[in-house]
């Protein structure tokens, strides 16, 4: 293998230049306010979480885990999202505060991509999790949460579309029942999106032509709140008929809050399906064909860390976010002020410079009466 040339950088990840990163950390100042607004407390945790912990609790595929050696031979990974941490945090120096608990953070996280692919490999997230609130109430809010931090961010145009993982486990459980392959193929196939894959795997069930078509009929499963009512014809499984109640449930609360312009619901929506245990969603932006937010509920992790609890959560893309919407980019901030000085009024122009910037100005200040780098007489100077 070649040796790097000295300007390169490893596949995944980005040099982030001043422009970029003024938008950036506009997007998250602004998400962070609308959160706080909301009552979710900012938390910052580590970098490097111990791999037998945080690492295996992580929704991330184990493939995609940046794992590393300390010196004791302890494996470490690089954190690949902040829910495993956050969970290990409510279970332990937050042990003694009770619920529900409200958390807000942003970060960069790590996760190891196949280098064609073209995807990054660090990334910024900003997002919340709720924690000790099973009510749709908990779910509603984070959605209407996921919106507002949306807009926040500068994100105009979007959609929202929610799904429920009880729904497709019970509908699954009552037409293929027992079969764990067969149903872990058909949610590969809609987690995917690949419904021409989705199709082919129903016909190679050996189903009756109704049972078939009952399994094709939740790709028409998009829409309103009229979708609710759709479904329930559709399986009988008692937890297909809870889930679906408690969409109908949540969708009350969306229209509470006055958002429901913004959702859809979409019965194929499943999120990872070995992490998630009710609803989830996805927030899709006009500009791009990736997922700008995603969250969702996952009452089971914080049972690996202890402490018991039913929580809730999403998590924004800033980094896409920050290729399709404008803001405080460097040319649209304020020019700094420019105090030329010479030896003789140096201390007149920096107690100059001094004062305006305690007023909040930037200011850059640069002495004149030197000569220029890479100038006859710089280079006289120099010898």
């Amino acid at each position: 293998m070649s040796k790097p040339k000295v300007f390169e950088k490893p596949a995944g990840v980005k040099d982030y230049l001043p422009h970029a990163v003024a938008k950036l950390r506009n997007i998250e100042r602004s998400v962070l306010e609308c959160m706080e607004r909301w009552g979710y407390r900012q938390i910052i945790t580590p970098t490097l979480e111990f791999y037998d912990t945080v690492g295996v609790a992580s929704s991330t595929s184990d493939r995609k885990l940046y794992k590393l050696l300390n010196n004791r031979g302890t494996t470490l990974v690089l954190r690949s999202d902040l829910t495993a941490p956050i969970a290990r945090v409510v279970s332990s120096l937050l042990k003694t505060e009770s619920f529900p608990i409200r958390l807000s953070y942003h970060a960069n996280v790590f996760r190891s991509i196949e280098e064609e692919a073209g995807r990054e490999a660090e990334f910024f997230q900003t997002g919340v999790e709720l924690v000790g609130d099973p009510s749709a109430d908990a779910d509603a809010e984070v959605v209407a949460l996921a919106i507002a931090s949306l807009q926040a961010a500068g994100v105009e145009q979007f959609k929202i579309a929610i799904g429920h993982v009880g729904f497709l486990n019970g509908l699954f459980e009552e037409i293929v029942p027992g079969r764990a392959e067969e149903q872990a193929m058909l949610k590969e196939c809609l987690l995917a999106r690949d419904y021409v894959g989705y199709r082919q795997a129903i016909r190679g069930l050996d189903l009756p032509a109704e049972q078939q078509e009952e399994l094709e009929g939740i790709l028409r499963l998009r829409g309103g709140q009229e979708v609710c009512d759709q479904a329930l014809t559709v399986s009988g499984h008692p937890l297909a008929k809870r889930s679906i109640a408690h969409l109908c449930e949540l969708w009350e609360v969306l229209e509470a809050y006055g958002v429901q312009d913004r959702v859809m619901i979409d019965l194929t929506m499943i999120g990872d399906f070995s992490y998630y245990t009710g609803m989830t969603f996805e927030g899709y932006a006009e500009e791009l064909g990736f997922p700008v937010c995603s969250g969702g509920r996952y009452d089971n992790l914080l049972q690996q860390f202890g402490r018991p609890a039913p929580a809730t959560g999403f998590a924004l893309k800033t980094t896409r976010i920050l290729e399709i919407v404008g803001g405080a980019g460097e040319a649209e901030r304020t020019a700094p002020v420019v105090i030329e000085y010479d030896a003789g009024n140096r201390m007149q122009a920096l107690r100059e410079a001094e004062r305006l910037r305690a007023e909040g100005r930037a200011v850059v200040t640069q002495r004149m009466d030197l000569p220029a780098i890479g100038s006859e007489a710089d280079t006289d100077q120099r010898r």
